[in-house]
């Protein structure tokens, strides 16, 4: 154990940290991040339309979240080569690159001619009269995977003719028209590159990038690629230090295109269970149910526990709990890293086995205000009283799984604060005889 302990902290930790500050994996969580206002109005308008269930008159905002939640992957279009071009230090060209990264996606979701009426021609061509029709649920959730890997590109062709310009650095020209002409080329290819594969080769980037990525997104789904990716990003990474934000661009791939699916589904569809919807319902206080034990820590004889037990309780409600997975602590402690791993499985095969089989409803709304408490969380995405329960059922086992493991670190602890404070008793006694 201590090998591996050593192996963790000294090779694997390190490298992963580093792996997530690579521009070109910190950009896609940033633009995430970024445009999680978007995420948010949706999760608030899923919120608002349970009114309707009980209201008649109270209107259905569900168009809100269309033109919120619905455009987050043409946001990520425009904010990945953006934000990585200025972690490339290429800050004068980063909007042009957005704004390429645009041109660029609504190329790869594929637009098709449409009569003047709207009606998409049967065979794709042009006459020079038609317009444009876009599927406008592929600039939400759907279109995802294109957004990133089209803003990657972006970002590789502009920061590539970054380096070189048409003016000399004593040139008398003003800044804004030096980046106008040095943008001109590398726009052009992008653009041209997208004009090639859908209008020429009439060929659907979009269809391709999403059966490319089809089988891992399927493995994402399954029971043991839910069970255990949650468990490596929620409890395992993290209880050695590794930010879960390592691993965000490839569960957002996952997540946000199957909440997506589910809210767009016919009724009696088949529902996508892993969501972020859905893993915020085992994540009890955080990664690994930590609430279970704060709230066992409580009751701890060591004076230290009980301290930082009752510093993290209001945290750990809300569900952040990093002052208890680093005051405790949990990372790096071996006593406790192995209840929170148990955790970190037994949460996600609960809710996968009690949603596939039916005894809980599938998150079928947005709704990532993941801040608020468990119970709470689980009715509003479930819109069911079976949601509260499987919270309670898994902080329940939460607490059993802890306690044995807390009784001995708490014991261990205790004893040291004892032989502390019988060593500060003798130094005052050899103090006072002298």
């Amino acid at each position: 154990m201590k090998k591996f302990m050593d192996w963790m902290t000294e090779k694997f930790a390190p490298k992963m940290n580093k792996l997530a500050k690579n521009p070109w994996i910190s950009s896609i969580q940033e633009a995430i991040l970024a445009a999680m206002p978007l995420i948010l109005i949706g999760s608030f308008v899923t919120m608002l339309n349970i009114i309707g269930n009980y209201v008649s008159w109270f209107p259905d905002l569900g168009l809100i979240s269309s033109f919120s939640f619905g455009l987050l992957a043409l946001c990520l279009a425009y904010q990945i080569p953006f934000i990585l071009m200025e972690k490339k230090k290429n800050r004068k060209t980063a909007k042009q690159a957005g704004m390429a990264g645009i041109a660029l996606f609504i190329l790869l979701i594929y637009p098709l001619a449409s009569d003047i009426a709207g009606h998409a021609a049967e065979d794709g061509s042009f006459s020079g009269t038609e317009g444009l029709s876009i599927f406008l649920e592929r600039m939400g959730t759907q279109g995802m995977l294109a957004a990133i890997l089209g803003g990657l590109m972006v970002g590789c062709i502009m920061n590539l003719f970054a380096k070189h310009t048409f003016f000399k650095e004593d040139s008398g020209m003003p800044d804004f028209i030096i980046v106008w002409f040095d943008t001109l080329i590398p726009m052009l290819i992008i653009i041209l590159l997208g004009w090639i594969f859908t209008f020429k080769l009439e060929i659907s980037m979009f269809t391709i990038i999403n059966q490319i990525f089809a089988p891992f997104i399927a493995v994402g789904q399954s029971f043991w690629g839910f069970v255990l990716f949650n468990f490596f990003a929620f409890a395992f990474l993290y209880s050695f230090g590794i930010s879960t934000w390592v691993l965000y661009p490839v569960m957002a791939a996952i997540v946000f295109p199957a909440i997506g699916a589910n809210a767009s589904a016919a009724s009696g569809a088949h529902l996508f269970i892993h969501t972020s919807e859905t893993t915020n319902m085992f994540l009890i206080g955080g990664g690994g149910a930590t609430l279970a034990l704060n709230v066992l820590m409580l009751t701890a004889k060591s004076k230290r526990l009980k301290v930082v037990g009752r510093s993290c309780i209001v945290p750990s409600l809300f569900n952040i709990n990093e002052p208890i997975v680093f005051g405790a602590p949990i990372a790096f402690n071996p006593v406790l890293m192995i209840p929170m791993w148990i955790m970190g499985l037994i949460g996600p095969i609960i809710t996968y086995l009690t949603m596939s089989s039916g005894l809980v409803a599938i998150p079928k709304k947005v709704f990532n205000f993941w801040y608020l408490p468990s119970p709470i969380t689980g009715y509003l995405v479930t819109q069911s009283i079976t949601g509260p329960i499987l919270v309670l059922v898994i902080f329940t086992v939460a607490c059993l799984v802890y306690y044995p493991f807390l009784k001995v670190y708490d014991r261990q602890e205790y004893a040291n604060e004892q032989k502390k404070l019988k060593e500060d008793e003798a130094n005052i006694v050899q103090e006072h005889k002298h």
